[in-house]
């Protein structure tokens, strides 16, 4: 037989082995020994956790000779079989590769065959999500009553994905990922086992580089003893994966401090040339001040550090660098990756980055000066607020300063275009006009922001032919919107997405529903007064007394 891999060599056999997961297999334990097993579990988790592994064992578990018993024996013919996958009771489905509702019928059909060697059939559905929801309404009435020598197993990285109608039906257990301490202790474990010596920070950067994922751990594992010669070094571990070296973010962060932006800007070219991943070399380096900084206010948390060794030189730091220091080369490390996903030159954003870091008063948006003159502004605004209060009256030069030019229309004009707008508007044009209004104020966004800010909280209320109506909130937004700069651009950007040229008119909400509640009383009496005189009755009063003493009243 040809080489096999530790993490299959590896694999747990049995529920204690299962490491990281003991939420997990307790209960499970408990259910086998009580025999209350589910006709259907739902395992969640991170990749590489233990849910097919642990599925697998629950199978050996029910199966074996000398079951009832908490954990499988691994003895008997039963046991091997499941173990070695040629049991044909434990049937494994990737549903990745057999998604469809075909594959889910032939299934079904099978279930109801009794078992041809152990005591119940196990179905194990991994990357269950994957399945079509076709193939999901087929499995529904099976999964929820299945014959009583039948028992499903769904596996899935990504449960919600899975409908809710399947989620039901199945105990669900959520594998956490597991943490560095644990995959240290196994990885320990497997090292002493195979002859190997490992030291103990190269182990724990395998388990950084793991993410949570034991499988990936003894991958990783794999392919640095296959780089090492019977010894694991941490230079090993930084040559296999993408890690930078301790020393290395030591380094950079000691140019940080000292603002040597040729420092800074070799490092960086030093990690391109050794092929690591500047996402990662980014992440490490928030890290490693991270576990500074805990270092800092909480020493006591030896266990805590994720990423940094306490040496002499780590110690020296921590107490040189102040705290505010950190948050703010946290806080640019963090900025920095996230906007690099979006760059195509890594190399070139990080060394600006880098440099802005080293020189943080010349990236700063405002300068000291300009900080020190706004704050003795705002002093003598304060006083000067201060003097206001205890006279108790505004004088108008302020009122002046602090109010736009009233409208070369008043209110009154104003309110007339709009009651004579509305003659000629339709709920069709204004519907039109609002389907369309995203699509517009998006626009107005692109081409003038200082538009889009006056605009942002009004809304349509009005349209016809040649006009329509924006309703404002506030008095300052309906009186800035109707500046001819504004409204040119408004008016510009509707005819290009309406297709028509339409006026602007402004109105303030509290403005909008007096001039419609009146514009409708009068269309409802101007109704009234219509139906009235077709009347004859009317009619001959009209002509007894005259139209001036008739008076229409609504009932």
């Amino acid at each position: 037989m040809g080489y096999q891999a530790l993490y299959r060599i590896w694999r747990p056999q049995r529920f204690e082995d299962l490491i990281g997961q003991q939420h997990v297999t307790k209960t499970l334990k408990n259910a086998i020994h009580l025999q209350k097993l589910s006709h259907a579990y739902l395992f969640t988790g991170p990749r590489g956790t233990g849910k097919t592994t642990s599925a697998r064992i629950i199978a050996k578990a029910i199966n074996c000779e000398r079951a009832p018993v908490d954990e499988p024996c691994n003895q008997c013919e039963t046991c091997k079989s499941i173990a070695d996958g040629s049991s044909p009771d434990v049937i494994e489905i990737d549903a990745a590769s057999h998604r469809g509702i075909d594959n889910i019928r032939d299934l079904r059909d099978k279930v109801k065959y009794a078992p041809s060697q152990a005591k119940m059939k196990v179905y194990i559905i991994d990357e269950v999500h994957m399945l079509s929801t076709e193939a999901f309404n087929a499995l529904l009435k099976t999964l929820e009553e299945p014959p009583p020598h039948v028992m499903f197993i769904l596996a899935t990285t990504e449960p919600h994905k899975l409908p809710a109608t399947i989620i039901s039906r199945c105990q669900r257990f959520d594998f956490k990922p597991i943490s560095s301490e644990d995959m240290v202790a196994r990885m320990k474990m497997i090292t002493e086992s195979e002859g190997i010596e490992a030291d103990p920070y190269a182990l724990s950067l395998v388990a950084r580089a793991a993410q949570g994922g034991m499988r990936d751990a003894l991958s990783i594992l794999d392919q640095v003893i296959s780089f090492c010669d019977k010894r694991i070094t941490v230079d090993d571990v930084l040559a296999v994966t993408d890690t930078v070296s301790e020393s290395m973010l030591f380094s950079t962060l000691r140019a940080f401090f000292d603002q040597d932006v040729e420092e800074a800007l070799t490092i960086v070219q030093e990690v391109i040339d050794l092929g690591k991943d500047p996402m990662r070399f980014l992440e490490d380096l928030i890290f490693y001040l991270r576990d500074m900084l805990l270092y800092q206010t909480a020493p006591a948390l030896a266990d805590v550090q994720m990423r940094a060794e306490r040496d002499e030189k780590f110690r020296a730091f921590a107490e040189e660098a102040p705290k505010a220091w950190m948050y703010s080369v946290i806080e640019r490390l963090n900025d920095c990756q996230q906007n690099m996903k979006w760059t195509t030159n890594k190399q070139i954003f990080l060394e600006v980055s880098f440099v802005k870091i080293c020189h943080p008063q010349e990236s700063a948006s405002v300068s000291d000066e300009e900080i020190n003159e706004l704050k003795k502004k705002i002093e003598r605004l304060e006083t000067e607020l201060e003097r206001l209060k205890n006279e108790r009256s505004v004088p108008q030069r302020l009122i002046a300063a602090d109010h736009p030019k009233p409208l070369s229309l008043n209110k009154e004009k104003s309110h007339a275009r709009v009651e004579n707008m509305l003659q000629t508007a339709s709920k069709q044009k204004l519907h039109q006009l609002q389907k369309l209004w995203p699509t517009i104020m998006e626009t107005i966004r692109k081409e003038k922001i200082s538009a889009h800010a006056w605009l942002k909280d009004s809304r349509p209320v009005a349209c016809s032919d040649d006009a329509f109506v924006l309703a404002f909130p506030y008095e300052m937004h309906s009186q800035m919107a109707s500046k001819s700069q504004i409204r040119s651009t408004v008016e510009s950007v509707v005819e290009k997405v309406c297709k028509k040229r339409l006026t602007m008119l402004a109105i303030v909400e509290e403005d909008w529903e007096k001039v419609k509640q009146a514009f409708i009383l009068n269309q409802q009496k101007a109704m009234k007064k219509q139906e009235s005189e077709n009347d004859p009755l009317v009619t001959e009063a009209m002509r007894l007394f005259g139209e001036e003493l008739i008076e229409f009243k609504n009932e």
